[in-house]
């Protein structure tokens, strides 16, 4: 998925004839700290809520005010990846999108990034969530989707955090099943280290909802 694909098609831009007001009712509507101020294609740099509430004449055009934008953007060929990095290092809630000559192409919205980013990892998708801990040697990729795919069970996404005091790592894998039972127990077997499990919260683990039907048994005699 490109940074192209995530273009919003409604939050506008600002241009320097714009108010420092303007742009806070246009931030309040689209709810983003952030606009772009483009004239005529050209990408003149982002303004924030922040920015213009330190305009001393936040009435008067924007062209007209000395201003110390910062100039943040990827370009329409860049990977969600690098534009979640970018927008989270840089806490934005809009990032411009420019082609090669450096032109506005438009912008993506935090808020989008993040719905497109759950499709992306499969989070709507009903299925169950294992956590595993392990030394960055034991790592394996072709090993961990053998042990899951021996239990007739699919991996729908596996993200890869490393822990920074220490040469270990975390992996959370997304399965497309909620009995995670055979999988947990192909993990043990193999000796893995599991740090937690996860299913939807609509789902009651079998022990759980028996304890709960003999409580409730013995409360009716």
């Amino acid at each position: 998925m490109l940074a192209k694909d995530l273009i919003s098609e409604v939050v506008p831009t600002l241009k320097t004839s714009d108010t420092g007001l303007d742009a806070l009712n246009w931030m309040e509507v689209f709810r983003v700290s952030h606009l772009p101020i483009v004239n005529n294609k050209i990408f003149l740099g982002l303004i924030s809520d922040l920015d213009i509430y330190d305009l001393n004449r936040a009435y008067e055009p924007l062209g007209n005010h000395s201003l110390s934008l910062i100039m943040p953007y990827v370009y329409y060929y860049q990977h969600i990846y690098d534009v979640i990095e970018l927008t989270s290092r840089l806490k934005l809630t809009v990032i411009p999108v420019l082609d090669e000559k450096k032109e506005y192409m438009g912008l993506i919205t935090q808020s989008d990034l993040l719905l497109k980013f759950a499709d992306l990892i499969a989070a709507h998708t009903p299925g169950g969530i294992i956590e595993l801990d392990l030394p960055s040697r034991d790592y394996s990729l072709s090993v961990i989707s053998r042990i899951v795919e021996d239990t007739e069970t699919k991996i729908l996404s596996l993200y890869v955090s490393p822990y920074v005091r220490d040469d270990r790592i975390h992996l959370a894998i997304k399965l497309n099943r909620i009995d995670l039972r055979p999988v947990l127990n192909a993990f043990e077997r193999y000796g893995y280290s599991v740090k937690a499990s996860y299913v939807g919260e609509d789902v009651v683990d079998d022990s759980v909802k028996k304890n709960y039907d003999a409580l409730m048994r013995y409360l009716s005699i």
